[in-house]
């Protein structure tokens, strides 16, 4: 039976697309994890750490030139092949950086392959479903958390043989070179993707055309909400330690409560999408996600805290995957932008929560990332989403 799936033509593309998205939160996940070694390592400041940090997201926000050409020029199953490729490459060349503008170099290629590989896999995941008819898009996201897990697990055991980043990182881009071969094969060519009728309009009018005001809506609601999923999971571990006194083992459960229920989530949203639509499934799990971290910052506490850190992660899983499937259907040039905004709001919110948290207070900071779910909430109003008879054609 295991062989059949596989042979089956939708199971081959999903696990190969699966691979790239696994490949990207494992990649993510892996240098994040060692930041306090790249810290020591380079004599940092706090200060530079956030300038590092930032560096990807400069590199992701100025890369939408550039994957759009390449987008158009290569498709997105080579783009993907290679920039998955490239990526694995980083670590390495991090780990080796002798010097911090060096490694605030890497950092901007790191987020500008970053940018590449999030909008051609996402092309994929679109393709497949549009092909296939049957959604997919939030069970490919959630082998993104998955790959996060990967690395999380990796990091800890390669802490118990060797304190050296160098090694730590040549194992994981080997994981990576893997994950690449995996892909390798199942990707669906050029020719097999379905080709959406708002871009042959464009392709009629020019190789591109100034971005609907859909368009911008749909970047808004995936920065907003790439904003409140990074940021949780970089700030929560220390809002439950500096603010609901959480012990120090108690602490990470913050991380685990978020990733763990966005995981769960991004399995069964395929089903949540067939059922109810695209746009209501927006909607219902930003209003939950901003609800519910407001009642919690209001009500402080461990218990309330984590209650709201479950809300945030059942709530905002779905939103990049419907996005993602929106985007994808006025074109390449409009996934590639959204896209774009979306890398930039992952790798860019947290430092700019951590600026709030600086001029105020933590409480503040996350409350800014409660507003971020809102301001989704109020962006999936005003996108034309797949209606939901179509959604449940596909299940």
């Amino acid at each position: 039976m295991r062989v059949l799936r596989v042979r089956d033509p939708f199971h081959r593309a999903q696990l190969a697309i699966a691979a790239l998205f696994c490949s990207l939160g494992f990649q993510y996940a892996t240098w994040a994890s060692r930041i306090p070694a790249l810290k020591d390592d380079l004599g940092l400041t706090a200060a530079e750490v956030g300038v590092l940090l930032m560096a990807a997201g400069v590199g992701a926000a100025v890369s939408f030139p550039l994957v759009a050409a390449l987008m158009r020029r290569l498709g997105s199953q080579r783009l993907a092949l290679l920039s998955a490729l490239c990526l694995a490459l980083v670590l390495p060349a991090l780990a080796a950086a002798p010097n911090y503008p060096l490694a605030l170099l890497v950092m901007c290629v790191d987020g500008v392959l970053v940018g590449c590989l999030n909008v051609a896999m996402n092309a994929q995941g679109a393709a497949l479903e549009a092909r296939f008819e049957r959604n997919a898009m939030a069970r490919l996201h959630a082998t993104f958390s998955g790959g996060s897990l990967l690395a999380a697990l990796l990091a800890s055991g390669m802490n118990a043989l060797t304190s050296a980043v160098a090694v730590h990182f040549a194992a994981a881009a080997a994981v990576l070179l893997l994950l690449v071969v995996c892909a390798r094969t199942g990707l669906l060519a050029e020719g097999q993707l379905p080709e959406p009728s708002a871009a042959k309009e464009k392709k009629r009018a020019g190789k591109w055309a100034v971005p609907s005001r859909m368009t911008l809506w749909m970047c808004v609601a995936m920065a907003f909400g790439t904003v409140t999923e990074g940021a949780m999971n970089d700030w929560s571990a220390l809002y439950l330690e500096d603010v609901a006194e959480a012990s120090a083992e108690l602490a990470p459960l913050g991380i685990a409560v978020v990733s763990g229920m966005m995981v769960v989530a991004r399995l069964f949203a395929d089903g949540w999408r067939s059922r109810w639509g695209d746009g209501r499934v927006v909607l219902t799990g930003s209003v939950l996600a901003g609800a519910g971290l407001i009642i919690a910052l209001l009500s402080g506490g461990l218990v309330p805290a984590l209650l709201g850190f479950a809300c945030v992660g059942l709530g905002i899983a779905a939103v990049t995957p419907c996005v993602y499937v929106a985007a994808a259907g006025q074109g390449s040039d409009s996934l590639t932008l959204v896209a774009a905004m979306g890398t930039t709001g992952l790798l860019a919110g947290p430092p700019l929560i951590g600026f709030i948290a600086n001029a105020s207070s933590l409480v503040w900071g996350f409350a800014a990332v409660a507003a971020s779910a809102l301001v989704v909430s109020a962006c999936s109003t005003r996108i034309r989403w797949t209606p939901a008879a179509e959604q449940l054609s596909r299940s």
